[in-house]
């Protein structure tokens, strides 16, 4: 199976970088999957939006992400968001909580919908 080199980055830290066979992201112009030998472009994240990575090793990695960009070419794809959790790490409770708080600003609703998306893509599997 063909393969491509892949780096989740985030702001503060690098998440996650490895060889993987297909990645899905979440773009203002919709969801977008992309394979090895894909025509390169650059896309730009929604906010609360998710990437989806297939390790080689066949491991599905999900991920809340809260904007910034990616590229992609025949080789690679390069995730670099604002901010980024892997679902793995997300607190479930703690993102519904700040959904309920009226007083929780507005960016920290939107970074809590995207966790809680992430979740549920996680689950899917």
């Amino acid at each position: 199976m063909a393969d491509m080199s892949v780096d989740l980055v985030a702001v503060e830290r690098l998440l996650w970088s490895g060889r993987a066979s297909f990645v899905a992201a979440q773009t203002t112009e919709g969801e977008i999957g992309i394979l090895a030998g894909h025509e390169p472009l650059l896309g730009q994240l929604v906010e609360a939006g998710t990437v989806t990575i297939v390790a080689d090793s066949g491991e599905r990695i999900v991920a809340a992400v809260h904007g910034g960009f990616f590229s992609v070419t025949g080789t690679s794809v390069r995730v670099l968001a604002e901010s980024a959790d892997f679902a793995a790490d997300i607190d479930e409770a703690a993102a519904k909580a700040v959904l309920a708080d009226e007083a929780a600003s507005a960016g920290a609703k939107t970074k809590a919908e995207g966790q809680l998306r992430a979740l549920q893509k996680a689950a899917e599997a």
